[in-house]
């Protein structure tokens, strides 16, 4: 049975990092009314993480215990969260539904799989999740995906930026062939844990987001991609062509990308141009 106290516990944490929040700060508009209280309105909150105002009332309230996986992404958006802090309301939700604690979060990646990232530069690479969440990466990893260094760490996947990223459109020069492509790969990839909640709260996010993904995944095509031929039109680099490879490297599903260019190509002086844009930061 779940006690009283872990089902408020959850309304109390949305009050209290609401309330934190200034609407000013994230471009909203003043409102009708005079604010009577710091922080967000309910109805702002609900509108950012993308539910409705009664279901937000009823989470604040602890009238509702049970938030999908999406929701609980949407409102650590909302409540513009670190990593720590959506962390943390994942395992408040777990403790209001009674269920046994879940990550917010990708797998670690291993320190030696890190090292490499490095020494593989220039040379573009990333250590992708089953579900596309792009866990670390190299500095020209990040780069090759123009723009997606934008997006806070927890949001960085794949999928995920070929269709709700608007860079992606003219990155890739076929777009359409490469949406095709990450949703065959998608599918193929989590085939062996189709229940996988990370894939859920994907599946759910674009759906919502994109009737081209709809249509895609309504397809159920399967395509097992190891190593192929990418190419893209980098807005710093120009065009680049890569052979692609894929390597699974952890059981759970972790895979390695890696874009390489063959020396004396001008592919590869394009690749040495991008390695010049890259941020010193690191995942």
């Amino acid at each position: 049975m779940v006690s009283s106290s872990a089902q408020t516990a959850l309304g109390e944490f949305l009050r209290a990092r609401r309330a934190q929040l200034d609407h000013t700060d994230l471009g909203l508009p003043l409102g009708i009314g005079r604010r009577r209280a710091p922080g967000l309105r309910r109805e702002e909150m609900a509108a950012l993480a993308g539910i409705s105002i009664d279901y937000y009332i009823r989470l604040e309230q602890g009238k509702e215990t049970n938030p999908s996986v999406s929701v609980l992404r949407g409102l650590a958006r909302a409540l513009c969260l670190d990593a720590e802090g959506t962390e943390h309301l994942f395992a408040l939700a777990d403790r209001a539904s009674g269920r046994s604690a879940r990550p917010a979060t990708g797998p670690s990646v291993r320190p030696g799989i890190r090292q490499l990232l490095e020494k593989l530069r220039p040379c573009p690479a990333y250590v992708r999740s089953r579900t596309n969440d792009i866990l670390a990466s190299n500095p020209e990893g990040l780069a090759l995906l123009a723009g997606i260094d934008e997006w806070p760490a927890e949001r960085r996947n794949t999928t995920r930026y070929v269709f709700l990223h608007p860079a992606a459109r003219t990155l890739y020069p076929d777009w359409t062939e490469a949406a095709a492509a990450t949703v065959t790969q998608l599918r193929e990839a989590v085939g062996a844990d189709p229940d996988d909640p990370n894939l859920t709260a994907l599946v759910e996010e674009l759906t919502e987001a994109s009737p081209e993904f709809v249509a895609l995944w309504k397809r159920h095509e399967v395509r097992r991609r190891r190593t192929d031929r990418k190419t893209f039109c980098h807005p710093v680099a120009g065009e680049i062509t890569f052979l692609y490879e894929s390597l699974e490297i952890e059981p759970g599903g972790q895979r390695l990308a890696i874009y390489q260019t063959p020396p004396g190509n001008p592919a590869h002086d394009a690749v040495h141009l991008l390695a010049l844009t890259v941020k010193k930061s690191y995942m």
